[in-house]
């Protein structure tokens, strides 16, 4: 079992990053599990042509599994060959972001639970949301907040973690210290 987390900015090439490691992973045996935390909106041109151009540069050969809110389940489900690329952290907290913060306790380390006992390799996506200005409503301070401590808490088990920003991935865990 390995952990990896791969964060940074919007459009910094997270994403590509998560899939190149991904298919290193496949070429060795295992098999790629796409799991999509997105959900579908029709009404919503862009964000239905951000999901387009992720389907676009999966293989064919990756499993897809769109997890919105059963993250947990998902990788207690996972095979011991499987390589789980979730796509992403930011994504699933959004989705789950009207939870009461004893809710969101109880699902933050049911989610660390799940990640410390799979068998299969995990690879997250998580967007950095802190370095900006603090948001002028609750909910949106809510969410950075919350995303902020879950990136840290899975960076903790995380066997890499990686920031890519600009176009470029440094490995965080070859370079830094944790705190």
């Amino acid at each position: 079992m390995t952990i990896v987390l791969v964060t940074g900015p919007s459009r910094s090439g997270k994403s590509e990053w998560a899939e190149q490691l991904a298919a290193k992973l496949a070429t060795d045996g295992r098999q790629v599990v796409y799991v999509a935390t997105a959900q579908v909106n029709a009404a919503d041109a862009e964000w239905s042509d951000r999901i387009a151009q992720h389907q676009q540069r999966r293989p064919a050969d990756w499993q897809l599994q769109e997890v919105p809110v059963a993250l947990v389940e998902a990788i207690a489900q996972a095979n011991p060959t499987d390589c789980l690329l979730i796509d992403s952290l930011g994504t699933w907290l959004a989705n789950l972001l009207e939870q009461d913060a004893e809710q969101w306790a109880t699902t933050e380390q049911a989610l660390l639970r799940s990640l410390s006992v799979t068998t299969a390799t995990v690879i997250m996506v998580a967007e950095e949301t802190g370095w900006g200005v603090v948001p002028a409503y609750e909910l949106g301070r809510r969410f950075r907040d919350r995303l902020g401590a879950l990136s840290r808490a899975v960076g903790q088990v995380a066997d890499d973690v990686y920031l890519v920003t600009g176009g470029y991935a440094l490995n965080l865990s070859a370079l830094g210290q944790l705190v």
